[in-house]
């Protein structure tokens, strides 16, 4: 069985956006971009709406996500910004969030997350970043997967990062019950998380007529930062990391929710606006192949649902 064909873009690592969208049109298409209060998140939602979707901010603090949406209205000209409460980490939220949710939805970019936290626990006593930026989500998702197939060719872009190289991903202890907690592991067990989820949502959900993908961002300076130790800070900043804006970061999720030439692409790790390629062992770039294992994507899934579908919250 030969490897699909990589896919090229005519975008990089220096695309903004906006530069995506430009002459795209959605009219009648409907998103919702959690986290979308702040950085990467508020600017793909611009950018969507820069393309005359209707988009919901879904997000903690309504009255952040409300100026967000009134900044963006005031810069695109869209008035079709609505506003929504979200708390990934609280399963009763993102249930409230999906019962609430009327009509179909074309575009799902599930951007919010928290990153390197101390050792903080939901009240279900999962380990919070594995609950924020995986279980959260994958509720989210679920939940609205009658909305996204009764769209016409949906999408569900999910953010990633360079961490999963890192994996962490321990299917027998997910929260760090039997092993030493550490802020870096946990945060890179949720992003291999999310291309897993890619990965086997696809394989799922396609039939459907809807597409997954995974999307690494690129490193941006912004509110997820908030953990770091100022050491830790100084030296990337001082490490030559190349640091994109928040307009650059949201090209990659945008693109793959937007760009038309991906309509009928899932279950793959973009990054700067390209596939990636494979990982190679002592660089930063790349997907790995722990991240697009069918297997072991199979297996957290079902993991995932069984942990969702028990909370008491739900």
């Amino acid at each position: 069985m030969t490897e699909p064909e990589r896919i090229i873009t005519p975008f990089t690592a220096e695309s903004t956006a906006a530069q995506v969208v430009d002459g795209i049109d959605l009219t009648g298409r409907r998103a919702v971009v959690t986290g979308a209060s702040s950085g990467i998140g508020v600017e793909a939602a611009r950018a969507l709406a820069l393309a005359n979707a209707e988009v919901t901010l879904a997000v903690r603090d309504t009255a952040a996500g409300g100026r967000a949406a009134e900044d963006i209205t005031r810069t695109t000209g869209n008035r079709q910004l609505l506003v929504a409460p979200l708390d990934l980490a609280d399963q009763a939220s993102v249930a409230a969030f999906t019962l609430a949710w009327d009509g179909p939805l074309h575009l799902l970019v599930a951007n919010a997350g928290v990153m390197m936290t101390p050792e903080s626990r939901t009240a279900e006593g999962w380990e919070l970043q594995f609950a924020t930026n995986h279980l959260g989500h994958f509720a989210l998702a679920t939940g609205l997967r009658p909305a996204l197939a009764a769209a016409d060719r949906a999408r569900v872009v999910v953010l990633s990062s360079r961490a999963h190289l890192r994996d962490g991903l321990d299917l027998d202890d997910l929260n760090f019950r039997h092993r030493p907690y550490d802020p870096a592991v946990a945060y890179a067990q949720s992003k291999t998380a999310a291309v897993l989820f890619a990965v086997e949502g696809n394989r799922r959900w396609s039939p459907d007529g809807i597409t997954v993908n995974a999307a690494h961002p690129g490193a941006v300076l912004s509110r997820l930062t908030r953990y770091m130790s100022q050491e830790d800070l100084d030296r990337a900043t001082s490490s030559g990391e190349t640091f994109k804006t928040p307009e650059q970061g949201a090209a990659t999720p945008v693109l793959l929710a937007a760009y038309p030439p991906l309509a009928h692409v899932g279950g793959r790790y973009f990054e700067d606006c390209n596939e990636a390629v494979p990982h190679v062992e002592g660089t930063d770039q790349g997907v790995a192949a722990h991240a697009l294992d069918p297997e072991r994507a199979k297996r957290l899934w079902r993991l995932s649902q069984d942990m969702v579908s028990s909370s008491p919250r739900v």
